[in-house]
């Protein structure tokens, strides 16, 4: 096994290589885990029973020395088995009544995915004018890694939350001018958050917001099926049933075969037969002669 610390105090064995570069201190790190002790099959400590993993930011969140450690050796994707001694784990004490004294444990950990929220929060506490002395290629990732904070939230149901991180990113990509022919990726950038806020917004039940951020998205890309089909699902929110078929149907003729936006063309057809019948109620109630042979309304 390969010694991580230096002192064979945290080993380690990679199960399944990673690919990309190696976690950042004070990132925060999307893992499953699993703690056993020796000889035993059923960990002790695990969250890979979660059905989403909680985002654990190091230096704060992460108690281990050793798992620090270890994490600070991996890539994103990899899987790996890890024996940490008790300096580097529980202690001279242990964690009674789970784990006795000087207590070597074995970890499985896989990480998920890692942000560096650190470089992102120390660049977003500047000033505009500081910001403008990094290059465009800075800002953009920046961008990014908010844009991929807010995705993060957005899994978890957190759509305030990920609102913020989407706007923050948003407002890194307005301050900053950039050369013509690097412009395209400033745009390339800003139309996934505006395709990101929009969606946030019909999921936060507020869809003049959520057509706002669209049809931004549609002056950058406009035969973009996504952006088409938020605008739509917007439209259709505020029972403007004529603007969500011309927006869906033009998103139709881009992915004709995308199963959502043709489930949504399925139920913009229920909703206006519901609406026209009502209307057509409505106007019976309305024409129909009284027991005293005058109509509804009729003086």
């Amino acid at each position: 096994m390969l010694d991580i610390s230096g002192d064979r105090g945290v080993l380690k064995d990679v199960i399944r290589e990673g690919a990309g570069e190696l976690v950042t201190p004070d990132a925060s790190v999307l893992v499953k885990y699993s703690g056993y002790l020796e000889h035993m099959d059923k960990p002790f400590d695990s969250n890979c029973f979660r059905k989403t993993p909680r985002l654990m930011k190091l230096g704060e969140d992460i108690t281990l020395w050793g798992m620090e450690l270890g994490l600070l050796s991996m890539r994103r994707g990899e899987l790996a088995r890890f024996l940490f001694k008790p300096t580097y784990a529980y202690g001279t004490l242990g964690c009674p009544p789970l784990i006795p004294p000087n207590t070597t444990v074995l970890f499985e950990i896989e990480l998920l995915d890692f942000l560096d929220s650190a470089e992102s929060d120390k660049f977003c506490a500047l000033s505009a004018e500081q910001q403008d002395q990094f290059p465009l290629q800075k800002v953009l990732k920046v961008a990014a890694t908010e844009r991929e904070f807010g995705n993060y939230l957005f899994r978890q149901n957190r759509f305030y939350d990920a609102k913020v991180r989407y706007k923050r990113a948003l407002l890194l990509l307005h301050r900053r001018s950039a050369p013509p022919e690097e412009q395209h990726l400033v745009e390339a950038a800003k139309l996934l958050v505006f395709l990101n806020l929009s969606f946030t917004y019909l999921r936060l039940e507020r869809p003049t917001m959520a057509l706002r951020y669209g049809e931004q998205a549609l002056l950058i890309d406009q035969k973009n099926a996504k952006a088409l089909f938020r605008c739509g699902q917007a439209c259709l929110f505020m029972t403007e049933y004529e603007k969500a078929r011309d927006f869906l149907v033009r998103a139709q003729k881009e992915q004709p075969f995308n199963h959502d936006i043709n489930n949504e063309l399925k139920k913009l057809a229920s909703y206006y037969r519901d609406y026209t019948d009502k209307e057509k109620e409505m106007c019976h109630r309305m024409f129909t002669p009284n027991d005293n042979g005058s109509t509804v309304g009729e003086n």
